[in-house]
């Protein structure tokens, strides 16, 4: 078990680094395009590589949803919050239906 804080600072970080203008900032209001748990099935993956749970570079399988349960199934490509641009979706196993 994992608890963790938000990843916006490393995010905003991860991306200064890959522009020359300030990065907007990164937060829950960004609207999630294919739906809130496959956002939380990222967060969750960089989390846990974070915490040094799991290592960079590994597809893991990710569950993901809102506070109404568990949503999505996703095959990712773990990467550490601060180099977010690594992090990979490969596959979508479930979603719900938009």
């Amino acid at each position: 078990m994992l608890k963790a804080t938000i990843l916006t600072h490393s995010l905003e970080a991860s991306l200064a680094d890959h522009s020359r203008a300030a990065p907007p900032p990164c937060s829950s209001q960004y609207p999630a395009a294919p739906g809130a748990g496959l956002k939380v099935s990222c967060e969750i993956v960089m989390e846990a590589v974070d915490a040094g749970l799991i290592p960079e570079g590994e597809e893991v399988v990710a569950v993901g949803g809102t506070a109404r349960g568990w949503d999505t199934v996703a095959i990712i490509k773990s990467a550490a919050s601060k180099r977010f641009m690594q992090l990979s979706v490969l596959e979508i196993w479930g979603k719900p239906r938009v």
